[in-house]
Parts: structure tokens; C-alpha cells; sequence
């Protein structure tokens, strides 16, 4: 049986190109709009309410870099005023589920983090 990291092993090289894809995919930003899209196809104005927080700023450098990686697809309809649609593409959505069973690791241990960031705020107060 493969122990965890064997088949990572060449994504510790400094120059692997997978550092790229996981630094978009598991960004706060890149991570949370992949798993909005997963819900359904959002209008840009849409997906920046959805991801509470993001600037629009971030949000189009986020959606053009996981566009150019091939997760989301970009539908501009041509229209006045401009009406762009974005959505998973096969890719996004194979790589979608995989960060939704993050996401709910997330969700059910944030308790415990902050348990454990306290235990340790107050061992480091004393």
C-alpha cells in the first residue's frame, strides 16, 4: 500500500508546476468561488455576493486564473449591458468535489482549531 506522499513525491521539487495549480486551488478566494460555482452557473455581481468579502479586484484575478487553468468557463453573451455568465467546466467539477470534502473537514474541526489555538494562546500566556 502507498504511504501518503508517494505519489507527491516530485511536488516538493522547488520547480514543479503543480505548486501552481494548488496555490489557486486551495487559496481562500480560489477555493470558496470553485465551490460556489459548484452550486450552480453565477453572474459576476452574483458570485461577489456569494463569496462575501472578496473585492472585485480579487474576485476577477481569481476567476481569470482558474479560467486560464481550465476550471471555470467564461461565457460572455454579448449583450449591453454585459451579461457574463461563469460555470464549472468538467475539470472544475471533478476537482470541486474534492475541495467540498475539504470544506466540510473545515466546517466540522473549526471548533477543535480554535480549542486548540486557545489551549495554546494561554500555555504561551503563562
Amino acid at each position: 500500500m502507498a504511504k501518503p506522499g508517494d505519489l507527491l513525491k516530485e511536488s516538493y521539487a522547488p520547480d514543479c508546476p503543480g505548486r501552481d495549480v494548488l496555490d489557486h486551488v486551495v487559496s481562500k478566494w480560489g477555493m470558496l468561488i470553485m465551490l460556489a460555482l459548484a452550486e450552480r452557473t453565477y453572474r459576476y455581481a452574483e458570485l461577489r455576493r456569494r463569496v462575501g468579502g472578496v473585492s472585485e479586484r480579487m474576485l476577477a484575478l481569481t476567476l481569470r486564473t482558474l479560467e486560464e487553468d481550465g476550471f471555470v468557463a467564461r461565457r460572455d453573451h454579448g449583450e449591453v449591458p454585459p451579461r457574463v455568465d461563469y460555470s464549472l467546466t468538467p475539470l472544475g467539477s471533478g476537482l470541486a468535489e474534492h475541495l467540498d470534502a475539504l470544506g466540510r473537514w473545515i466546517a466540522t474541526n473549526t471548533p477543535k482549531v480554535l480549542a486548540a489555538r486557545e489551549k495554546h494562546r494561554q500555555r504561551a500566556a503563562k
